[in-house]
């Protein structure tokens, strides 16, 4: 949805194309951006189905972009439409929590586990047990002693190196804090993959289709309170809400966790975040143009970012812009 604004997609190249030039056919904009013109069509109707483009003359098989103020404020609006789906699903999630603490052995699928270390117990447990793969929310507040995580450094190792892969989702202030960046740069470059989000609803850990915990503050606050979800139609759906999450965070890298950026690499953000291409920054700056394609590379690699668009979110969020 969101590669219509970068410059590097291919939806992003016939959307720009449109904007720089009203008015054009298909074969013109094939020629412009280099695909071909049936390709271009398909693009074109996945645009306009999506209220993005326009026909302006159906004779000429004319297009027009819409505007980009107005596209964006159709992004950030079907965005809040995704995210207030999360937050239902959460309090759903509560709802149901609150229904298994009153009537405990209803559901089979559910078993209630209370206390910090309960909790670290049965997610160590379920990264035993896994074969394929684990996957984890990790958002504050952080419960386990500080010899915890020496401990599941070592364990996460031991599971990678034996195959399991690992897909961690970072609260946003996960940079800053002094118990989870660190480990967060540990695990990335142990072969980690990793993403961070603002706004994750739930803390949550998933081992294969097997095992979930879904770890929730107690009624009186004073103690952790984890629900072992097996498989089940809950199952599922905390499943479905990972993978939503994960296409919603960004991904992120060891390089630069923690550091900062000098003045001339942060300009280049800037621009690359308003979508000058690298000659325009290289004008710009009076760089070489090959000078501004490594430094432009390096930052994509730092930032942990396979796009332009990508890249700007996250130097945005680490307070490089």
């Amino acid at each position: 949805m969101y590669d219509v604004l970068d410059p590097e997609s291919e939806r992003g190249r016939v959307y720009r194309s449109l904007v720089s030039h009203p008015g054009t056919p298909a074969g013109a904009l094939a020629a412009r951006t280099g695909l071909s013109e049936s390709a271009v069509r398909e693009l074109l109707k996945e645009l306009a189905a999506e209220d993005m483009v326009m026909t302006v003359d159906q004779e000429l098989g004319a297009w027009e972009a819409l505007s980009p103020l107005y596209v964006m404020d159709s992004l950030l609006q079907r965005d809040a439409v995704r995210r207030a789906g999360l937050r239902q699903t959460g309090a759903e999630l509560e709802r149901l929590y609150r229904v298994a603490r009153r009537e405990s052995g209803q559901y089979g699928a559910l078993e209630v586990v209370e206390g910090a270390s309960g909790v670290l117990a049965a997610v160590r447990r379920l990264q035993f047990s896994a074969r394929r793969e684990v996957r984890v929310v990790d958002v504050p507040p952080y419960t386990g002693a500080p010899e915890y995580y020496p401990s599941q450094e070592q364990l996460q190792r031991e599971r990678m190196a034996s195959g399991i892969t690992y897909r961690v989702i970072y609260h946003g202030s996960a940079y800053d804090d002094p118990i989870a960046g660190p480990n967060m740069a540990h695990m990335i470059e142990a072969g980690e993959q990793a993403r961070t989000l603002d706004e994750a609803p739930l803390k949550l850990a998933l081992g294969d289709d097997d095992l979930a915990v879904l770890t929730l503050a107690g009624d009186d606050r004073s103690e952790v309170i984890a629900l072992l979800i097996r498989p089940s139609g809950l199952f599922r759906a905390l499943s479905n809400v990972f993978e939503a999450l994960w296409r919603l965070a960004v991904p992120v890298s060891a390089a630069g966790i923690g550091t900062q950026i000098d003045v001339r690499d942060r300009q280049i953000l800037t621009l690359m975040a308003s979508g000058a291409t690298d000659e325009a920054i290289a004008r710009r700056l009076g760089l070489g143009r090959r000078t501004v394609v490594r430094r432009v590379s390096a930052l994509l690699t730092r930032l942990g970012a396979t796009t332009r668009f990508q890249a700007g979110v996250q130097a945005a969020r680490r307070g490089w812009l």
